[in-house]
């Protein structure tokens, strides 16, 4: 076999070559079709070979693939700015471009910190997070999640810990039920701000809906509007990271607006570029700009390829496809319908603890023994099992954490591309059904 000089996950690893992608599809180079039942990473919300997009691409690199921020603006990037101030609900009209979530997640981290910089409030400074969360692996983004599994080897190089509980219902911290748990775990944030003191705290940073970390965790109603009355109480900022729910996943541009609630920062990135090009954002509100704006008029941050004209005139490409293919109503019809029939398979799959989320944005988590949802053992590695048999029948599914907070516990995503069809779905639950059926007699077996 011809030698890799590509690092892989497992260093080493022999990987599938895919030879082209068609809507759901990817095609390997041997020939095996595969339905792409999560989005590549829930990235390619559009699906993959849309003509659109890459003819798009083509003119942007015919013009100019390349300016520094620093020198010039583009088109591109102005029209990508100018659009997302349409379709971002509220005053969030100002559009900071990186190339990734982790990036984008970081230039929201120091938007809040210098935010109170220029408001003569330097010593508000801190982030607090939720465990049970991700916002991404380079180091700061990394302090703020609540991953244990992604944090251990960085352990004493990361700057903060997380401080505040996550909104996992299946496995209530407080042992508690929705609605007669009055929200505690959102008033944990409350807690976590008096006991640090609100002087020296800059932002919250959340994800809508927890993706990686926590398999689709979905917030009760009420839950958000708790949060930012406890921002507003005591001078707080709110970031939405929205790197993996928004631009239609959900079923609406941001998963937020599932809420009454309006973030003063949403973090971007994932469906932004749908997988085209490379592209992530920090877009603030008015509130948020205004004191820079009569400040320093500089945030400090930045990148070679921030605001890159290719990767910008791709996004647009991918936002204009979805307006005129109402991808964001899709999502929540069919991601509705996904559930349901996921849902009715529980019975005959008592492995499948709970299914969750929103949109097409759905979580499965795992269980050994559904009647007291004790999760399978580590060692197990059941969520890895599950994935790797669904991959041997051709689709393609996410793998998640769930389960007892640094123990035991598994789960998967499905989030296949907004554009899937009802055929589509169909033949995904067929391979998942599948999958099931050989993941029952693995379990029996183990």
């Amino acid at each position: 076999m011809k030698r890799s000089y590509l690092i892989k996950p497992l260093v080493d690893e022999q990987l599938p070559e895919i030879a082209f992608g068609r809507g759901v599809y990817l095609y390997g180079a041997d020939g095996k079709e595969y339905l792409d039942g999560s989005s590549g990473a829930i990235t390619c919300s559009i699906g993959h070979g849309v003509r659109e997009i890459t003819e798009a691409m083509n003119e942007q690199a015919k013009k100019v693939s390349f300016v520094y921020r620093s020198h010039f603006t583009s088109k591109a990037a102005e029209a990508l700015a100018e659009k997302l101030a349409e379709l971002l609900p509220g005053d969030l009209n100002w559009s900071f471009f990186v190339n990734s979530g982790s990036e984008a997640a970081e230039t929201a981290m120091k938007m809040a910190i210098q935010y109170w910089q220029e408001k003569g409030r330097p010593s508000k400074t801190a982030i607090l997070s939720r465990w049970r969360s991700y916002h991404g692996i380079t180091m700061g983004a990394l302090s703020l999640s609540g991953y244990p599994e992604r944090r251990v080897r960085f352990t004493d190089h990361l700057a903060s810990n997380p401080d505040v509980s996550a909104p996992y219902c299946y496995r209530c911290p407080y042992q508690q039920a929705y609605p007669s748990c009055n929200l505690m775990c959102a008033d944990d944030l409350e807690r976590s701000i008096r006991r640090m003191g609100d002087e020296n705290i800059a932002a919250f940073i959340a994800e809508p809906i927890v993706g990686a970390a926590g398999a689709c965790l979905t917030p009760p109603p009420g839950y958000y509007e708790r949060i930012r009355a406890i921002c507003d109480r005591y001078d707080v900022l709110f970031i939405a990271d929205e790197v993996m729910t928004g631009m239609g996943r959900t079923g609406k541009v941001l998963a937020i607006e599932h809420w009454d609630c309006l973030p003063d920062i949403v973090v971007l990135g994932k469906g932004l570029g749908a997988g085209y090009s490379p592209i992530a954002a920090a877009v603030a509100s008015d509130k948020v700009m205004k004191p820079f704006q009569e400040g320093s008029r500089v945030i400090m941050s930045g990148h070679t390829h921030s605001g890159n004209p290719q990767s910008a005139a791709a996004a647009l490409a991918v936002l204009k496809y979805m307006d005129k293919h109402s991808l964001a109503e899709q999502a929540a019809r069919q991601g509705q319908h996904l559930q349901e029939q996921l849902k009715d398979m529980q019975p005959s799959f008592p492995f499948i603890g709970e299914v969750r989320g929103r949109g097409l944005l759905i979580g499965i988590e795992l269980v050994n023994n559904p009647n007291d949802m004790t999760p399978f053992p580590k060692h197990l590695k059941a969520g890895a099992k599950l994935v790797e048999l669904a991959f041997r029948n051709g689709l393609i599914l996410y793998p998640a954490s769930a389960g007892v907070d640094g123990g035991d516990g598994d789960a998967v995503i499905i989030a296949p591309p907004l554009t899937i069809t009802i055929q589509e779905t169909a033949e995904l639950l067929k391979r998942f059904k599948r999958t099931c059926i050989q993941f029952s007699q693995w379990q029996k077996e183990g």
